[in-house]
């Protein structure tokens, strides 16, 4: 882009150093077309008084005639030239015409190439561009998306004070799965922004929800420190309040849980999500053996599409596993091996066999809901560490399961933890 640029830019300046100094090197002054015309007329004059000399000596003109024609053209070429002819003074000048016109070709591009580099803004174009061309991307170009990713990062760091740039790099990185990425992008916005409070709130927010994506739902330091940096600024910065109340909400804390999504609920009653935020309000209250309270003006919260789940523990490790163990359920889209998931719940293996509808109100994030999905992948993990991450000895089973909505007659999907992970 920046080469094809410079080119254009050069053919431009020559077009417009031809229109300046075509006049300087090829004008003829007036002096010098008057001397052409003269000059022309001589020439003419001689050839005529040869042809009159030739025809006289070959008889055809006899003596009277022929002085005759001499005078006439004698006169006519009297008449071609002025009468009182001066020959003009040479006005200075042209050289000087030349010295400025070469002068322009050296100094008008490396003027406008040092005023570009100065001034122009080449780095804010091609920002643009690329994110153009990013929006303009499908879904299914995933490689394509990283590529043009990759492509703003480089043009951003050159430039970084472009706000909507990083706003869109981190969407991009959270649509292609690098949680990292996005998390950092999102805190670089937060520094761009920083003298708008609010705004550099809702980017640390987002930072750490990228974060949270990364660990696959694990409160860890640094998802702890945005989630800190957001509510220095903002108390009530909604994706942070809303990762909160997830956490306590997989803690079994669900009196925490209900005191954050709550406070979502307070400062963004248009939250897009909000269905899904006061559908886990109402799960946290039924969890709790209370009765949700009716909300003055809200709607109930309707029911979305997920799956009716049973899980169970083979026969072959009930006798290895403390009634204690933490139990992680969890559904990602089928077909994608990695990313956020769209579900999540935790209980633990007392609970077992356990009787769970998965749908929004498990739902991470409102961007990552099941039921935004036809298919899921369903894993239950017995988790000796009580970590979410996968570690050698740890109990697991996996099914695959159709999306429904709340009224589809179906069969309540099994659910076996059959196997245990060895690394």
């Amino acid at each position: 882009m920046t080469e094809t640029f410079w080119i254009a830019a050069a053919v431009l300046i020559l077009f417009a150093l031809a229109f300046v100094l075509y006049p300087v090197f090829f004008h003829r002054p007036k002096s010098r077309i008057e001397s052409d015309l003269r000059n022309q007329n001589l020439l003419a004059y001689k050839s005529r008084l040869r042809e009159l000399d030739e025809e006289h000596e070959a008889g055809v003109l006899d003596d009277e005639t022929y002085e005759q024609l001499k005078d006439e053209l004698a006169g006519s070429m009297l008449d071609d030239v002025p009468e009182h002819a001066v020959p003009e003074k040479h006005v200075p000048g042209r050289r000087s015409a030349m010295a400025v016109g070469l002068l322009a070709i050296l100094l008008i591009p490396a003027v406008a190439f040092y005023a570009y580099q100065q001034w122009g803004s080449m780095d804010q174009v091609e920002q643009f561009i690329t994110m153009q061309q990013m929006d303009a991307s499908g879904n299914d170009q995933v490689a394509r998306m990283a590529e043009l990713a990759d492509q703003l990062r480089q043009r951003l760091e050159a430039a970084p004070d472009n706000a909507d740039g990083w706003a869109m790099l981190g969407q991009t990185y959270m649509r292609i799965e690098k949680y990292r990425d996005a998390a950092e992008a999102y805190q670089r916005l937060a520094g761009v922004v920083a003298e708008d409070p609010s705004a550099s709130a809702v980017a640390y927010g987002l930072s750490a929800q990228a974060l949270f994506f990364d660990t696959e739902g694990q409160m860890t330091a640094d998802v702890q420190q945005a989630i800190s940096n957001a509510r220095a600024l903002n108390p009530d910065e909604v994706n942070s309040l809303g990762l909160l109340g997830i956490h306590a909400f997989s803690q079994q804390n669900y009196r925490e849980a209900i005191e954050y999504w709550g406070a979502i609920v307070d400062v963004a009653p248009d939250h897009p999500q909000i269905a899904a935020i006061r559908g886990g309000i109402a799960e946290a209250y039924t969890r709790l053996g209370e009765t949700p309270p009716a909300e003055p003006g809200a709607e109930a919260a309707e029911p979305s599409a997920g799956v009716d789940l049973r899980v169970s523990l083979d026969d072959a490790f009930l006798d290895q596993v403390p009634a204690d163990t933490t139990l992680f359920i969890f559904a990602r889209a089928a077909g994608t091996s990695s990313g956020a998931p769209v579900a999540v719940a935790r209980l633990n293996a007392g609970a077992l066999p356990a009787d769970i509808r998965l749908d929004d109100s498990y739902a991470m994030s409102p961007q990552a809901t099941i039921s935004s999905a036809q298919e899921v992948v369903i894993v239950a993990r017995l988790s000796r560490s009580g970590t979410i991450n996968p570690q050698p000895g740890d109990w697991q089973g996996q099914v695959e399961a159709e999306v429904l909505s709340p009224g589809a007659e179906s069969q309540r999907v099994e659910l076996v933890i059959n196997q245990q992970l060895t690394n």
